[in-house]
């Protein structure tokens, strides 16, 4: 796979998803890319061009799929990006942000869970 093409994001984006690439030391050349069509909404467009993106990496066997967007070359982008998310999860935990992110969303639900069963717990009778 090559960084080299226009994907159709900022180069700020490319930037921080490269500078992601060589920290997390991804290999791009182990990352096998397959191309097919996608279903659902989108019409007939959708059914006509295989802007479907799937990516494998095979050493630590992890496969995405993206098929968010009509430009094959965005999905590309966008499923790269998925693919180090998914791998700086399993190799560095402590530096992934969406690890944080999942973590914060979990605490956050824990207190809603918690004042809920507060406000809406049976009155104590008093002996």
């Amino acid at each position: 796979m090559r960084l080299d093409e226009d994907f159709g994001v900022s180069s700020a984006k490319l930037d921080a998803l490269k500078s992601r690439i060589a920290r997390l030391r991804i290999d791009l050349s182990r990352v096998e890319e397959a191309f097919s069509r996608g279903g659902g909404k989108g019409g007939q467009k959708v059914n006509k061009t295989a802007n479907r993106v799937q990516l494998y990496y095979e050493p630590l066997d992890l496969r995405v799929s993206c098929h968010r967007e009509r430009r094959r070359s965005l999905n590309r982008f966008l499923a790269l990006r998925e693919l180090v998310d998914r791998i700086e999860m399993k190799v560095s935990p402590e530096t992934s942000e969406r690890l944080k992110e999942f973590e914060r969303l979990r605490k956050a639900k824990l207190r809603a869970h918690a004042r809920s069963a507060a406000k809406y717990a049976p009155p104590q009778e008093n002996a």
